[in-house]
């Protein structure tokens, strides 16, 4: 599959290193959901935390959240406004939000310009948090590439199905061929055990090491919980609404881990 080149001025190693970008070679596997999670784990711990919903076209971080944003991503775009003055403050979490705009298709297929524009004007947002977190869209067109292009650390998710491994494996083959030395690390979500979800990570990393010659780490595990879909179906934060659950337990674990790199 040919991939759309990407811009090649991409940001400075040091704004790059506060950027993580969560990426997913199918849907559903969770991701937003976790960079959420992520981002109130990482607040909790006094971590100056932005998440940026760059699911253009299809966000979800304020449905989630049950927030009602008065500006989002879209207004910056249509050169009404400036990022920062889109910053929504997530006062249950205390991180704050760069929301998107779900269903505003045309924001998918910015052109290249303004795609890399947005993208720069996130790096800039880098001065005022310690992490930004950018919750990418499913695949590896044009828009994935672009926007983690900023990132000096990109999280893939997957779970345990043939599918969401597939395209897991598509998404580092492809992203790992554009940019050598890329920091991709996995997260393997919805897994029934930690020793599964050890299995699923094995299975995912014998066919990087055999195919593509590199082997991206674990960055970690995090068991099935049903308390999850709850959560998400009263629109209310994991780590507010069941603070002691499994799942919460493994996003503070794979925080903790975050933080020691530098």
């Amino acid at each position: 599959m040919a991939v759309n080149p990407v811009p090649q001025n991409t940001p400075k190693p040091a704004a790059k290193r506060k950027i993580i970008a969560v990426a997913s070679g199918k849907g559903g596997v969770g991701k937003t959901w976790f960079s959420i999670s992520l981002s109130h784990a990482l607040s909790q711990s006094g971590v100056r935390t932005l998440l940026f919903d760059g699911d253009l076209g299809l966000a979800n971080v304020d449905i989630q959240l049950g927030l009602m944003p008065q500006k989002d991503i879209a207004a910056v775009i249509a050169g009404k406004t400036t990022l920062a003055q889109v910053v929504t403050t997530f006062t249950d979490g205390t991180f704050d939000i760069l929301a998107g705009r779900s269903g505003a298709g045309n924001l998918a297929s910015l052109p290249l310009q303004r795609l890399t524009a947005l993208r720069d004007a996130l790096v800039g947002m880098a001065d005022g948090y310690d992490r930004i977190i950018l919750d990418l869209s499913a695949g590896v067109d044009r828009t994935v590439q672009t926007l983690a292009s900023a990132a000096g650390i990109i999280l893939v998710v997957t779970t345990d199905e043939p599918t969401a491994l597939t395209d897991a494996y598509a998404f580092i083959k492809l992203y790992a061929a554009e940019h050598p030395g890329a920091d991709l690390r996995i997260i393997v979500n919805l897994a029934e055990t930690r020793n599964s979800g050890q299995d699923t990570y094995e299975t995912l990393l014998k066919a990087c090491r055999n195919f593509l010659d590199i082997e991206p780490p674990l960055a970690g595990i995090i068991r099935r919980d049903n308390k999850v879909r709850d959560s998400i179906r009263h629109q209310t934060a994991l780590l507010t609404r069941y603070p002691s659950c499994d799942a919460a337990q493994d996003i503070e674990a794979i925080a903790g881990r975050l933080q020691r790199i530098t």
